[in-house]
């Protein structure tokens, strides 16, 4: 390794600006406007010293502990020490996974695309890609942690002081570097980035599993996880500096690994070489579907575990639920209470309604890979031969379908085997998958607004996104921010009964599958007249 080997790392960097202009701003705003809305929010709900120290009671169970952390502050709740807890580990590990995909698709996708051998024909330094992917994450991140910090201390709450909000934006700018690197190491050890990806996402899954074992029994567990030295900052209340460092130091190492293995690899290739196919494919990769199952194995694998575990958090915490929350006023405004149900029930709705909304996401993505192979110009070679359109396009929505229905299913299992764990008297799992299937017309329909929008025009796919988060923000929050009851109507998932604590009815659901088929249908018409992209 040489001075030559960063040459003309600058005008990469340039370049992967100029790349993602639109993105990176859009993804710093976004945390910076979460983080204010969220601060503001709190100030409001909890205006006296009594609602605000009910909550932090609230906070003391051990399964909010292995959610959100270990608590702090308790003896003086205010918005600054409610937010850093409650908020700080959740945006973090949304920070995580952005720098994971920013670095995977300027380092081992450009390289797969044969982008990175184009540019290595210039004048260019062996490193420089890599090192300029690396110092536009880091620039990124510095900004996203300055936009946040002065943002929050722009708000004037009496307990978000300037260093704290400083400090808390630092947090999260220092671990989204940390899983930069983290990234940029599996770039190198693995010859795909779907593989890439997945490590670095297993690494971030690993590092919350231990975080929440060491908060919850063990201090010295903690401390093998990075995401268990941010919160050991303790934001708003101590201002701990020296975790980060400690981040920072860990990351730089990551760092200066990746190029090392970077400057011992041949382009295009991994440290560890792919295992090697078999000399005849399957019988099941003659069919449109058994290809695209292949092609997205891992992923659907991966987010069915994700599922999985989230479900077992969520119902981890069930068991002291209605002692805990029977007095929050919080509580009763978000789960917008029925009559006659408990506090438990409406609570496993609302969880049912979310969970549902995040199975979208890989049902979603499944969608999202027939417009990646086209866009590769990889459909092309499919189509040369006598496979038709409808067939292939059909095999994608029947298997984002499938996808979605049994992330939902493993979710709603998940749930009741923790719950079954920490409750006596836990509902049938009967009744915990009817309450989660009866939202499969809700996803249908995001599903096939995914489908019209790859059908016309793959660009516009981000609409779909956008009305998930929608539904999401309605959803989740539309009792406790009094939405007027037509926007929350707006989202499919706002029409399905409540099964758990109403009476059954199907005629929302049929009007819902009635709506998903219409609209797919008009999405393989528009697909089969469109020409491919290329």
């Amino acid at each position: 390794m040489n001075n030559n080997s960063f040459e003309k790392t600058g005008i990469l960097a340039r370049f992967i600006m100029r790349r993602d202009r639109v993105r990176l701003p859009v993804w710093i705003l976004s945390f910076a406007v979460v983080s204010m809305v969220v601060a503001i929010t709190f100030t409001d709900l909890y205006a006296s010293v009594e609602e605000r120290q009910a909550i932090a009671e609230t906070m003391k169970n051990p399964a909010m502990t292995a959610l959100f952390g270990e608590a702090y502050g308790m003896n003086d709740y205010t918005a600054g020490p409610m937010m850093a807890h409650q908020m700080l580990l959740l945006t973090a590990i949304v920070v995580g996974i952005m720098n994971i995909l920013f670095v995977a698709r300027h380092t081992r996708t450009s390289e797969e695309d044969g982008q990175i051998e184009l540019i290595r024909a210039l004048p260019t330094g062996r490193l420089s890609q890599l090192s300029a992917t690396l110092l536009i994450s880091t620039v990124v991140n510095i900004a996203l942690a300055l936009v946040v910090g002065f943002g929050l201390y722009a708000l004037q709450i009496e307990s978000i002081d300037l260093e704290g909000s400083l400090l808390y934006g630092a947090a999260l700018g220092t671990v989204g570097i940390f899983f930069a690197a983290v990234t940029a190491v599996f770039a190198q050890v693995v010859e795909s980035s779907r593989n890439a990806i997945a490590l670095s996402f297993s690494v971030l899954g690993i590092a919350y599993i231990i975080r929440a074992i060491g908060d919850v029994s063990s201090e010295f567990v903690a401390w093998f996880s990075p995401l268990g030295w941010i919160l050991r900052t303790e934001v708003f209340v101590n201002n701990y500096w020296w975790p980060l460092l400690l981040t920072i130091g860990v990351g730089l190492i990551f760092v200066g690994l990746s190029f090392y293995l970077h400057g011992i690899r041949d382009i295009g290739a991994g440290l560890f070489p792919a295992k090697r196919g078999k000399s005849t494919a399957h019988t099941f990769l003659l069919h449109p579907f058994g290809l695209a199952l292949r092609l997205q194995r891992t992923g659907i694998i991966s987010w069915l575990i994700g599922m999985s575990v989230l479900g077992m958090t969520y119902g981890s915490v069930l068991g002291d639920l209605e002692a805990f929350l029977s007095d929050s006023e919080l509580m009763q405004e978000l789960l917008q209470s029925s009559a006659g149900a408990s506090i438990t029930e409406q609570y496993i709705t609302m969880l049912m309604s979310v969970m549902a909304m995040m199975c979208v996401i890989p049902a979603v993505m499944v969608l999202l890979k027939l417009k990646g192979e086209e866009m590769k110009n990889r459909t092309e070679n499919l189509f040369s031969r006598a496979v038709s359109r409808l067939k292939v396009f059909g095999s994608y929505v029947g298997l984002a379908h499938l996808v979605g229905i049994f992330a939902l299913l493993v979710s709603a299992v998940g749930l009741w085997l923790a719950g079954l764990a920490v409750m006596d008297d836990m509902m049938s799992l009967g009744t915990i998958l009817q309450a989660a299937l009866v939202y499969v017309p809700a996803m249908w329909v995001m599903i096939s607004l995914a489908t019209l929008f790859i059908g016309f025009a793959p660009s516009t796919v981000y609409v779909t996104w956008i009305y998930l988060g929608y539904a999401f923000v309605v959803s989740y929050f539309g009792g406790m921010l009094q939405l007027p009851t037509w926007l929350e109507k707006i989202s499919p998932f706002a029409h399905i009964p409540e099964v758990i604590s109403e009476d059954m009815t199907y005629g929302s659901l049929v009007v819902l599958t009635i709506i998903s088929l219409i609209i797919s249908w008009s999405g393989f018409i528009l697909y089969k007249k469109r020409d491919l992209l290329g």
